[in-house]
């Protein structure tokens, strides 16, 4: 799957969360957008062919790569969505679940980090 429509699948569970994903769907819509994000990564680094090596390395070292490529705002913003929607994945007994508003804007920026990688030509534009 693209990170659109990872993305496009995470928003589904929000917006319409079944009853077999009640007290699980915030999670797993969590899931599904890190795993958006990552792909966006991945597919930052492989329209690059300076930086093929990044796919490989470990998240965490490729956000610290980021704002060579995008302005330096929207890499931190992202750095940090990426750390909030990892936290979100895992269960704790002890936190609550990530709320829809959290969830919403966690959303707004990988979408525009997509928005900012993405050719115009493969936006329609």
């Amino acid at each position: 799957m693209t990170a659109a429509e990872l993305l496009a699948a995470a928003r589904d569970i929000q917006e319409r969360p079944a009853a077999a994903t009640a007290g699980v769907w915030p999670r797993a819509a969590a899931l599904l957008a890190r795993q958006a994000l990552e792909t966006a990564l991945d597919e930052l680094w492989e329209a690059d062919s300076r930086t093929l090596g990044l796919t490989r390395c470990a998240s965490r070292s490729q956000l610290a790569c980021l704002p060579t490529y995008v302005d330096v705002g929207l890499a931190r913003q992202i750095a940090y969505v990426w750390a909030a929607l990892s936290e979100a994945c895992h269960y704790h007994a002890y936190e609550l679940a990530p709320t829809a508003a959290e969830l919403t804007g966690w959303f707004q920026s990988v979408e525009e980090l997509l928005t900012r990688i993405t050719p115009a030509d493969e936006t329609g534009s």
